[in-house]
């Protein structure tokens, strides 16, 4: 994983941060956190942890935590199968997962094509984390997570990915690998360390409660203020949500003249 995450020497204000958030883009999904623990100890240490009493996908342990504001930790023991626990280093990426056999017929054609998509997912790399854990931003439980996740409708998201661009711009570029979607968002995010965009897929709103219209970023918590800021200097152009529909049919040069200059 890289540094960018791996870091326990920031400390964060997440109360405020979510305040902002909440503030500049109305967010209607609790902004929540992922830490990944080297030991089971570690997991079980954290303030008012629960512990899964069912077998439960990782989609529904980021549900508990962004639709009920709960902390909740978990083991591979506690997650259904190889696919949910890969994606977050709790499995190993073997010749069994690789073949992606189980989604054969199911959501590719055949095994060649559910091979394929196995091999295009990113994931942590297995053997050096026991246990997971997410919570609300805002409790500070776990400051820092080693990345922060945002749901939003895709008004919200574009406005957001303006606030982070605001400084230090970059083209930011993403795939989807499809079903399995996770590992475009949370999985991306915690190998790589960079801001990572995914449209949730069917499991992740079957299961773990993610709306029709929502989108899902997942970034380390270091961009958070930059986003703010980016955010904060965009609203004071005019550029802030909700966006106001101008009406397709006006003069559209006194709505342009408001952001832009001659």
């Amino acid at each position: 994983m890289s540094d960018i995450i791996s870091s326990d020497q920031c400390n964060f204000d997440f109360k405020e941060l979510t305040s902002d958030l909440n503030r500049l883009l109305r967010l209607r999904t609790t902004p929540i956190g992922m830490k990944l623990f080297e030991t089971v100890a570690q997991m079980e240490a954290i303030a008012r942890i629960r512990r899964p009493s069912a077998i439960h996908t990782t989609d529904q342990i980021v549900g508990m935590a962004s639709r009920n504001g709960w902390t909740v930790g978990i083991t591979a023991d506690d997650l259904v199968g190889a696919q949910c626990k890969t994606v977050i280093g709790l499995s190993p990426r073997d010749e069994e997962w690789l073949s992606g056999e189980r989604m054969a017929g199911v959501w590719y054609a055949d095994k060649e094509n559910a091979s394929a998509h196995q091999q295009e997912m990113d994931v942590v790399p297995f053997g050096r984390y026991q246990a997971m854990a997410v919570s609300p931003l805002a409790s500070g439980r776990l400051n820092p997570p080693d990345i922060c996740l945002i749901y939003a409708t895709p008004a919200q998201m574009i406005l957001l990915i303006n606030g982070l661009q605001w400084t230090g711009y970059k083209k930011l570029q993403w795939g989807c690998v499809g079903e399995s979607s996770c590992a475009d968002s949370w999985g991306r995010a915690l190998a790589t360390g960079e801001p990572s965009l995914s449209i949730p897929c069917f499991a992740e709103r079957r299961y773990g409660g993610v709306m029709e219209d929502e989108l899902l970023i997942a970034l380390p918590p270091i961009y958070l203020a930059k986003i703010i800021d980016g955010l904060e200097n965009l609203s004071r152009n005019g550029l802030r949500y909700p966006i106001a529909p101008y009406g397709v049919t006006n003069d559209v040069r006194a709505g342009m003249g408001i952001s832009y200059s001659d």
